[in-house]
């Protein structure tokens, strides 16, 4: 059974930085990509960054610049670094995983940014 598991969420104030880390464990095979995604309760899950297999990345439009993705395939793990935080950032975080047969998320992890 595959499971992925975020850490790192917490409280920042804005300008300041984050990381959360995600691993996925069990037996995984045709992964196309993993990475981060974030949602406000009663809004729409978005994109943040993505990792794909080939090694192309992907940023959300309002966190270019600022986040950065990075994944070691060796032990699918997959970080997201976060700078120049706003409080607009404030969201759950999800960690996705994408197979050939199906997605995979996280539990996800709470990130505030507040003064």
């Amino acid at each position: 059974q595959v499971q992925l598991v975020e850490s790192g969420g917490g409280l920042v104030r804005p300008g300041g930085s984050l990381r959360v880390s995600c691993v996925a464990s069990g037996t995984i095979s045709g992964i196309n990509g993993m990475g981060w995604y974030r949602q406000v309760q009663g809004k729409q899950r978005e994109l943040v960054a993505w990792s794909r297999s080939d090694g192309s990345l992907n940023y959300g439009d309002s966190v270019k610049g600022r986040f950065t993705i990075s994944r070691a395939h060796f032990n699918n793990t997959v970080d997201l670094q976060m700078n120049s935080l706003k409080s607009e950032d404030t969201d759950v975080y999800y960690c996705r995983l994408e197979t050939t047969v199906r997605d995979y998320w996280g539990q996800g992890t709470q990130v505030t940014v507040s003064s």
